[in-house]
Order: structure tokens, then C-alpha cells, then sequence
């Protein structure tokens, strides 16, 4: 009969199979599934022997499927997500073997630097995909149990709960009076966390010192840049699954902070909105909450980025809200809005020599997943004019591909333009932009042409 770590390992290897092959993550034993590994967590995380349950074949195989999901670029040592499942089919007894012996040492992490939408660069740094798994794994058997403990005014990387949830809580206190808002950033925070105050928190919830060696030593694994590894001596760096819970965690003093002393307020990762009735009071609140942060969690406060406003003029997670005596609409804000304009320029540029259903294919990816988030704004005017202005640019690049004046009369007289019409237009010395407005360049492509060609509708019962 094959011993218990004999069928462990064979339980996994199948599982690592079906990863690979995008299958679900099903772990047989005896001829059933093992339970998913966050059945049964809450006992286990209360226990010192926490890794045993981080290390069950259901719970490991579970993380590699969403390792896999969730795609993204290799780390130090250049291996990527597809090659996960057959390195683990073989290599997986000896690193549980380290997990459990509490031995296991993360790799340095990968700089990568991404613009910021404001300007900037955010700093990521990106784990290996073995220290992803692993992470994710940890995340899966501790975040049930901590998301529990939360507070219920914090929204970000929580299950069940979201962005627009958030906004929806704002509006709801703007909406009860409180309409000044103190809106604190906070310098740099996924960079600045304390590593000792963090693990000290850590601390009061596992008593497995597997666990804390080896959160200890995620955050502290260092970082490679420019050819040299650097230490890491305080942040959680983002870019691993573990990131957002551990935020959470620390900061959920500050909500609780805020709670006892009876703050209504929305809190979204590190983007945080209090919400008071005067000016005079929201001076009051963000001088002493700045107070607390710095005193007691040891984080910075962006005084250039905080303030005390009307909602109306700040933006929260890229949505405002109309002002004045009218009833209260959640709108898109404006920064939001010049950014995706800046999006569609690029991948709607004139000078394309692509076909315009590859420039269609190309922006509906991108609409679709915009409209997902910011179709919830109730200012759908401000959608309208954005499909608009998006049909011109395509109007623009088929002028521009007609090219001259023959090709140009041709293609409007083949659309349903009149001779003397299409003569004017084909020799106008006008440039593309004027003419992707001009009447019968928009006859010649009217809506429903581009609708016909794939390209989503921002705007609800928008005619074609």
C-alpha cells in the first residue's frame, strides 16, 4: 500500500496536470475530491500547525490554477507561468519539505515600474512564479479568517466586496448632509509600511512560527535592479498575491481608529474619504487623523494630494459627484475621462495602416472593459458625446486612408452621398479632423456602420 506522502504527492501531480491543461483544480482521493482548502480554515488558522494547511493538495492546486489566471510576467529567475505544473510535478516534495521544516527562503523580487495614470512611476516588484504560488496559497487559508475580522467601511481586494460599493457608500453619507470630505493620501504607503509593526500584527493572529518566518521573509527577500539585489527594509511591495491582505491588515487600526471615534468613512486599499459636514470640522479631523497615521502606524501623509473639499472637486476611485441644489449623480471625473481619451488616441491613431476592424477589435477590448467599470456613472450625456467623439476618430482614419480626391468622391458617391456633395467634400483643403464632422462624411459613415463593424456602445439606448 503507497504511504500517505506517496499519494500526497500523486494527488498533486494530477492536479499540476490539470492546471496545466486550464482544467479545474480537482485533487482525487480514493476516488473523491478532497474538500477545497478553505474548508474547515478558521480551525486550522487558530492552530500552530498553519502550514500543514496551507500545504493540503486541494489548497496547492487551487493556487496554481489561479497563479495561471492570472497570467503575468516572470520573476528573477525567468520562468513563467506555463512552465509552473511540470517544475511542481517534480520539485514540489522538496519545497514542501522546506515550507514544513519552516526552512523555504523566497527569491528577491523583480523591479518593474509602471507609469502612473497622474504621472510618475509606480515601483512593482514582481515575485517568482513558485513565491506567487506560495503566496497565493497563504492567501487562500488566511484571508478567510482575517476578512472576517475587517472593519465594514473598508472596500479594497476584500471577496464580495468592490469599487463601486465604495462609491455608493460615499454617496450615501453626501447624500445624508456630510458634504465636505477629507480626502487623505497616503505618501507612498505600499513602500513605507512598517516591517516589525507589521509582523507585530501578524503576530496576534498566527502562532504557526512557520508562518511568520516565512511572511517575514517575503518581506524582506529583497530586490533586483540594475544587475544588484537590494535589501528590503520596510514596504510590501506590490506585485504579489499577499500584498493587499497584509495592507488591510495594518490598516485596519486606522479604521478602527476612525470608528471609535465615530467617523463616517469609505476606505479603498489606501485611498481614504472622511466625510463631515463643515470645512471647519474636516480641518479638525484631517489635522488629528494625519496625527495618528504618522504617530501610530509610522506612514507619511501626502500633504500636496490630501485636503479637505467638496466632493464635487475630488475624485474618488475615478468618480466624482455633480454639485449644487440638483439631486446628487455620480459622475465620471474628469481625470478619468482625459485618461481614456489619451487610451483611444492611442489605438486610434489616423496615420494607422491597419484595416479599421482591427482598430474596432482593438478598442472594444479596451471599451469593454471601461464601460464595465464607469458604466455606472448617472451622467450618461457624458457617455454620449465620448461615443461621439470616438465614431469621428474613425471617420478620421478612413478620410485619411481614402487619400486623395478621386478615391475620396468615389467612396462617398458608392455611400449614398449626392455628386455635388461628394465633389465639395473630396476637394476641400480642409485637414481629417475638421472633415470627420462634416455632413456628408458622417452620411457616408453614419453610426450604425461602425455598430455593424463590432465597436461597443458607451452611452445606453443610444440610437445606431
Amino acid at each position: 500500500m503507497a504511504s500517505k506522502r506517496q499519494k500526497s504527492r500523486r494527488q498533486l501531480e494530477l492536479a499540476f496536470v490539470s492546471a496545466g491543461r486550464g482544467e479545474a483544480p480537482s485533487v482525487e482521493s480514493g476516488g473523491t475530491e478532497l474538500p477545497r482548502a478553505d474548508c474547515g480554515t478558521e480551525r486550522q488558522a487558530s492552530e500552530q500547525r498553519l502550514i500543514e494547511a496551507v500545504c493540503e493538495p486541494a489548497n496547492i492546486a487551487r493556487a496554481v490554477k489561479q497563479v495561471m489566471s492570472n497570467r503575468g510576467s516572470a520573476g528573477v529567475d525567468g520562468m513563467g507561468v506555463k512552465q509552473l505544473p511540470k517544475y511542481l510535478s517534480r520539485q514540489w516534495p522538496a519545497l514542501q519539505e522546506q515550507l514544513l521544516s519552516g526552512r523555504y527562503v523566497p527569491q528577491p523580487l523583480k523591479r518593474v515600474e509602471v507609469p502612473k495614470p497622474g504621472g510618475g512611476v509606480r515601483k512593482l516588484g514582481i515575485p517568482t512564479v513558485v513565491d506567487r504560488m506560495i503566496q497565493q496559497a497563504l492567501l487562500q487559508v488566511l484571508q478567510p479568517v482575517w476578512d472576517a475580522t475587517f472593519s465594514e467601511h473598508s472596500f479594497g481586494f476584500r471577496p464580495g466586496r468592490s469599487a463601486h460599493q465604495a462609491v455608493a457608500q460615499a454617496k450615501e453619507y453626501i447624500g445624508a448632509g456630510y458634504g465636505w470630505v477629507v480626502d487623505i493620501d497616503l505618501e507612498q504607503f505600499f513602500d513605507r509600511v512598517n516591517h516589525d509593526m507589521l509582523m507585530g500584527r501578524v503576530a496576534k493572529r498566527v502562532e504557526d512560527k512557520r508562518v511568520l518566518g516565512l511572511l517575514r521573509g517575503f518581506l524582506t527577500a529583497g530586490v533586483l535592479e540594475g544587475g544588484l539585489v537590494s535589501a528590503t527594509t520596510e514596504g510590501t511591495p506590490q506585485g504579489g498575491p499577499l500584498s493587499p491582505l497584509l495592507s488591510n491588515l495594518l490598516l485596519d487600526d486606522l479604521d478602527r481608529e476612525l470608528e471609535r471615534r465615530g467617523h463616517r468613512f469609505v476606505r479603498y486599499a489606501d485611498d481614504c474619504n472622511i466625510y463631515v459636514r463643515s470645512e471647519r470640522a474636516g480641518e479638525r479631523v484631517l489635522e488629528s487623523v494625519s496625527g495618528f497615521i504618522t504617530r501610530k502606524l509610522k506612514l507619511r501623509i501626502n500633504e500636496a494630494k490630501s485636503a479637505v473639499a467638496k466632493p464635487s472637486t475630488r475624485k474618488f476611485l475615478g468618480f466624482s459627484f455633480t454639485a449644487g441644489a440638483q439631486r446628487l449623480k455620480l459622475r465620471i471625473a474628469p481625470q478619468a475621462i482625459k485618461r481614456f481619451k489619451a487610451r483611444v488616441r492611442e489605438l486610434t491613431p489616423c496615420t494607422t495602416g491597419r484595416s479599421l476592424e482591427a482598430v474596432i477589435a482593438g478598442l472594444k477590448r479596451y471599451m469593454d472593459g471601461w464601460l464595465a467599470y464607469f458604466g455606472h456613472c448617472e451622467t450618461p450625456t457624458v457617455l454620449k458625446r465620448l461615443d461621439g467623439w470616438i465614431r469621428r476618430r474613425l471617420r478620421a482614419i478612413l478620410w485619411h486612408q481614402w487619400g486623395t480626391g478621386p478615391r475620396r468622391f468615389d467612396e462617398l458617391r458608392q455611400r449614398g452621398v449626392s455628386g455635388h456633395k461628394a465633389a465639395a467634400a473630396a476637394g476641400t483643403a480642409h485637414g481629417t479632423w475638421r472633415m470627420s464632422h462634416c455632413e456628408p462624411v458622417c452620411t457616408a459613415l453614419p453610426n450604425g456602420y461602425f455598430t455593424k463593424l463590432g465597436l461597443p456602445t458607451l452611452a445606453p439606448n443610444t440610437t445606431p
